[in-house]
């Protein structure tokens, strides 16, 4: 079995639906990445930073819930952070956030075979610099993947945003992006263009999400493009963390994930490719169809 350890943020999602309700949800990015795969069964480990208070204990039980463990360290005196997301009639979420992001010294990877890590945990201080140390550190030990989940209210100038995102990608295994993302760091640049670029930065592969126009990814063996499910969207609060969990899912079980692995990583095949990005979309699809940043588990997924 694989053990993957995330590192990031968890708070509190407080959303708030367009006429006006409210309702919480724990979440943050690397988090629901976390949930997402320790629901599917991969043995999963969360480096984070939650308080000693009804919130911290709301989002412990929901991830423990699910088999994420949390390293030590993740508890710490104080409010747990919150992010405040606004639904539109679509359904999209425009966040706001609250939060505190720091992690404790001497960070031990154990047994990892990969880590993951992106959003605000690799940009806000001092945590986020932390991270780019940790990743430094882990590049070539571990597969490394990175989302970098782009939060504008809290990354400041786009292109001073951009640069510290490639440099991460250039640390990196995987890495996933939303076009969102990339139209908010490359400005009027083609999706394609900047996943070549930043596949050429070092990455094994980089995929795209593109909502309901579907994914895809890029490797040394060109691109695949893959269709987005049909579904009926609840909302899309962490739909993309869900996909981030399918791809790393789909490497595990195909065995592509470890440092040994790297360099059939680098050769997989468009089928493989292919693969992977219809199996992280499913998820993600099943994630959209409900509230919250709620994936599903492996008895949950079709045929």
């Amino acid at each position: 079995m694989d053990d993957v350890l995330v590192v990031g943020e968890a708070l509190v999602d407080v959303v708030v639906r367009p006429d006006g309700g409210r309702a919480e949800h724990p979440g943050g990015s690397p988090a629901n990445v976390a949930l997402g795969l320790a629901r599917l069964d991969r043995p999963t480990r969360l480096l984070t930073r939650i308080g000693r208070d009804a919130r911290g204990e709301a989002v412990r039980s929901h991830l423990e819930g699910s088999g994420v463990r949390l390293a030590p360290g993740s508890v710490v005196p104080g409010p747990t952070s919150t992010a405040v997301a606004t639904l539109d009639a679509a359904g999209a979420a425009v966040y706001d956030f609250t939060l505190d992001w720091d992690l404790p010294a001497d960070v031990d990877l154990g047994d990892a075979v990969a880590l993951h890590t992106g959003s605000i945990a690799a940009f806000l201080p001092p945590g986020g610099d932390a991270v780019v140390r940790l990743l430094e550190r882990a590049a070539g030990r571990v597969t490394v993947s990175y989302d970098p989940n782009a939060r504008p209210r809290l990354m400041g100038d786009a292109g001073a945003a951009r640069r510290r995102v490639e440099r991460i990608v250039a640390l990196c295994d995987v890495v996933k992006v939303s076009d969102e993302d990339l139209a908010w760091l490359a400005p009027g640049a083609d999706p394609g263009d900047v996943a070549r670029a930043w596949l050429a930065l070092g990455p094994a592969l980089v995929a795209v999400t593109r909502g309901g126009e579907g994914s895809f990814a890029v490797t040394a063996a060109g691109r695949v493009d893959v269709p987005a499910p049909s579904v009926t969207v609840i909302d899309t609060v962490g739909a993309g963390d869900s996909f981030t969990a399918g791809l790393l899912d789909h490497l595990a079980g195909a065995g592509l994930l470890g440092a040994e692995r790297r360099g059939a990583l680098r050769q997989a095949g468009p089928d493989v490719v292919r693969a992977m990005l219809a199996h992280a979309a499913r998820i993600a699809a099943i994630t959209c169809s409900r509230a919250g940043a709620n994936p599903p588990t492996r008895a949950e997924l079709p045929e």
